[in-house]
């Protein structure tokens, strides 16, 4: 099988006068763009085997979107610097030093450098549109590539296609690429894990309480389970960056729960997790969030999902049968 070569231009993103360029952010069509491309290469079995991404914001989180709804997790991810704003020569260098083994390599970068390499390799001849894009953003381009990038030359490759996210469908297949139930969100947006985040202080358990994202009422550490990580690793990841805690989360789910969300129902694992370290309110990136330490019967009369309280009440019996 000739190598292969995916250029992905990076989702549409935010225009603000306030951003610098390297950090604006995508916008949610942008986000929309790269998960429905992902869905596109994983059913026509296109999943790549390295994936290299600028590091700015919009290029970084697409690539990351991207290999998510591929179900690679994004710390498939590599950087490399050298793509942000890169002319044509220098993505030329970035595709040499490639390691020969990758047969199925992903760009993830800007215009106009892309668009300027996927001229000089391409087979045949492609103009920019006077008006618009040759890739408009979230576009990507299918290559077949020789085997050697050390020095490519121009129309060394043949273009196997042009795929543009207008052309693609507007909602996902779930639970499977292949599935013919549709969803708004990418299939694994659905699976969620949480921790109940707990200390023994005189010999009773203390539950960990945040604030949710919009300050309205308290919660606990929850989030979409990411690709490539198991639901525990996915709800410590959750407890850190919501809670600015650490520990050892329990391999067994003390209960799970369902709730509606993006058009269809949510399922939530829920994980003891005991903390064992615990960021200072200076160094907590969510401080504005608040959190605090309650008891069990606090937590329960605090939190609104009520198909908690029973989860909490039955790890504090479970922690105190000794």
């Amino acid at each position: 099988m000739p190598r292969e070569l995916l250029l992905l231009r990076h989702g549409k993103s935010e225009r603000n006068s306030d951003i610098e360029d390297f950090d604006r952010p995508l916008k949610d069509k942008g986000k929309r763009g790269a998960q429905r491309m992902a869905v596109w290469l994983q059913r026509n079995g296109l999943t790549p085997d390295l994936v290299i991404s600028s590091p700015a914001e919009r290029a970084l989180v697409t690539a990351q979107k991207c290999c998510k709804a591929m179900g690679m997790g994004a710390d498939h991810v590599q950087t490399d610097r050298r793509i942000y704003q890169a002319s044509r020569d220098t993505l030329l260098q970035v595709l040499a030093d490639c390691p020969a083994e990758a047969q199925r390599v992903m760009l993830v970068g800007h215009n106009p450098g892309l668009e300027l390499l996927l001229i000089y390799l391409a087979d045949q001849a492609l103009e920019i549109p006077a008006k618009g894009s040759l890739m408009p953003t979230a576009a990507l381009a299918r290559l077949a590539m020789p085997d050697d990038w050390s020095a490519l030359q121009e129309a060394q490759a043949k273009l196997l296609q042009l795929i543009r996210p207008s052309s693609l469908e507007k909602k996902f297949p779930f639970p499977s690429p292949h599935s013919k139930e549709r969803r708004d969100r990418p299939a694994y947006y659905y699976t969620q894990s949480s921790v109940i985040p707990y200390r023994m202080v005189d010999g009773r358990p203390e539950i960990l309480v945040i604030r949710s994202s919009q300050d309205k009422h308290w919660v606990i550490p929850k989030g979409i389970a990411d690709p490539g990580h198991n639901l525990q690793n996915s709800a410590a990841k959750e407890a850190w960056e919501e809670a600015g805690v650490e520990g050892d989360v329990m391999p067994e789910a003390v209960g799970n729960y369902s709730y509606p969300k993006w058009g269809a129902t949510c399922t939530v694992n829920v994980y003891p997790m005991a903390v064992t370290r615990q960021l200072p309110e200076s160094e907590w990136e969510e401080r504005h969030r608040g959190r605090q330490w309650v008891s069990a019967d606090k937590a329960v009369e605090l939190l609104r999902q009520p198909e908690l309280g029973p989860m909490i009440l039955a790890l504090e019996k479970w922690l105190l049968k000794d």
